[in-house]
Formats: structure tokens, sequence, C-alpha cells
């Protein structure tokens, strides 16, 4: 008998037929995540959860799922589900760590670039039929070439970012609790404290997972050390920049704009001050969002469900001590 699953969300192809060959799989149709309540209800049947980092996989969701074996998020983070609750009860949790670093590091330089050049700015000009003639001072925006990039986090995806940085012939300036000399000499780095960072930089793009310590990590006291030509960029996860303090530093010209990936809460409300701000870029947390890595991490989150289902290390654990590991 095939174990029994439920995958929240419609997942690319790829991944979808892994689980349906080797699961008895309920997946979730509708466009939006499963109401609580339908998910808890699914749970309690189910030896295995795919689940997608828009699901809540608490303590009440597991005294729901008594047969839960393995949960696999299909997303790097996984600040979503309780992993030391998961632990405790002996369910290995899998992520999808790596696949999407190119992808994502990708984005965050073109939210740099669109951002600093104004572009969606430009675009809503042009759609609103307000280009008339050129002009020397229409939209102007800011160089990137020579500018100053402060990373907040320099693991794969910071490093990415670092790395298409040096190809603009960019100061690069970074900020991690871990310091990497190797990549300081690979790709002329400078280890700075945080204030210096958020002093120097010209824009400051930011990646580090969610936790307690990062909540709120950039708020008004951060904003007023910015530059007032500082621009911030955002692919990692909402919560970290407080919105309200965000909101007051783009008005009042202390910061000159942002690009934001994710939003606090997420979805932005349609009656957030933030979208009527012309220096504030907002697209639907779409940093990892090409054919080619979403069916990666498709896959990556299937081969991780079935080894759990299989008793066995799943290739991406978070939690590995279910299994003795380290």
């Amino acid at each position: 008998m095939k174990p029994k699953v439920y995958v929240t969300r419609l997942i690319p192809e790829k991944g979808l037929e892994m689980v349906l060959a080797f699961c008895d799989a309920e997946v979730w149709q509708g466009k939006l995540p499963p109401p609580r309540e339908v998910l808890l209800g699914k749970a309690q049947e189910v030896e295995g959860l795919l689940s997608l980092l828009t699901d809540r996989i608490d303590g009440q969701l597991m005294d729901a799922a008594p047969r839960l074996k393995v949960i696999s998020n299909m997303a790097v983070g996984y600040d979503n589900i309780d992993v030391e609750e998961a632990t405790r009860r002996g369910i290995i949790v899998g992520n999808t760590p790596g696949i999407l670093t190119d992808t994502t590091a990708d984005f965050a330089f073109a939210l740099v670039m669109a951002t600093a050049r104004r572009i969606p700015e430009a675009c809503r000009y042009v759609r609103d039929g307000r280009w008339k003639t050129w002009g020397p001072k229409l939209l102007l925006g800011w160089d990137i070439h020579g500018a100053t990039l402060g990373l907040v986090g320099m693991g794969r995806i910071g490093s990415g970012v670092a790395r298409r940085a040096t190809g603009f012939g960019m100061r690069i300036l970074y900020y991690d609790v871990v310091r990497r000399e190797d990549l300081e000499e690979e790709l002329g780095l400078e280890f700075v404290d945080f204030e210096t960072l958020l002093e120097r930089s010209d824009f400051i793009s930011l990646h580090v997972p969610l936790t307690s310590e990062t909540h709120h990590l950039i708020g008004t006291e951060q904003f007023r050390l910015m530059k007032p030509t500082a621009i911030l960029i955002n692919t990692s996860r909402g919560p970290i920049v407080d919105p309200q303090a965000l909101y007051e530093a783009l008005k009042s010209g202390q910061i000159a704009a942002c690009g934001l990936d994710v939003t606090e809460p997420e979805p932005i409300p349609m009656d957030d001050p933030l979208l009527t701000l012309d220096n504030c870029v907002i697209v639907p947390h779409i940093a990892s969002a090409s054919i080619a890595t979403r069916t990666k991490m498709a896959a990556m989150a299937a081969e991780n469900l079935i080894a759990g289902l299989k008793g066995e290390m799943p290739p991406h654990p978070v939690n590995p001590e279910v299994f003795g590991g380290i």
C-alpha cells in the first residue's frame, strides 16, 4: 500500500509526478493556500506533507497528525515550520537549499537595477501618456557602476549577489556573524560591522534568515544611519524590515528608494501606504520563479518526501538529528 501524503499546492509537474508515482497523494487544487481547518483535517491520516512557506506547520498540526513521518518544505527557508517540535516527535523535515541560489541572486540584482534606474516608475510614465519629449532631468536615477553595495548576510545568495556586483565595478561591503575571508580574497570584499555597512552603502541588500534576532533588523534607528541616497533591497523575508519605519523613511526622503520581493504581511494589503510611493518597488515574492529553478525545487522536495517515507535520511534534511545525524 502506498503511503498517504498531502501536497498543499500544485507544484511543477516533474516533482508532482515523482510524488504521485510513489505515494497515495492528495493535492490541494486552489491557487491560495489551503485554509487552516482544511490542513488540520487532511493531516490526520497522512504520513507525509509536502508544504510551502505559506503553510504553518506547528505543534497543533502535528498533534492532529499522529502518523506523520516527514515534512518536505518546497523552500529554502523553513520559518513556517516548528522544527524543534518536529524533532522532538521524531518527524524529519526537509528543505530545498542551494538550487535557487543563482536565480535569486539574479533577481536581487534585477531589483537593484530596476529601483536605481526607476524602471517601474518609467513604465507607468509611458503607459499613463505622460511621455511628451526627451528631457535632461526626466526620471533621473542612480548609477550602479562604481557604487558601494552593502550585503547583510554572506551565505549562498549573498555571495551570488557579490559575484554579480563585481561585474559592475562596485565596492562591496558585507556584514555576517561568520566572517568569510576566503570570499574577501576572491571577490575583493570588505568585512565591516553592521552600523558601518549602513552608513557607507549606496545599496543595501538583505540575505539573512528570519529568526528572533533578525526580526525587524532594519527599523527606524537603522534608517537614520543610511545615506539619503541609499536604496534598500529585500529578497529574504518580509519581517526583517519594519514596514512602518520603511514607509516613514521613504516618505520623508531619509532613504531614496527600496525594492521588495517580500513584505510584512504577505501578500501586502492593497491599502498599505507603501503602495502609494513611487520610490517603492514591490513584486510578489518571485525571486526564485524561473521555470528551471522551480522545477528543480519541486523535484528536490519530492526526493526529500519519498526518502522520509522510506525511513531514510532525506537528501536535504533540516533536522538530521532525528536520524542521529550531526
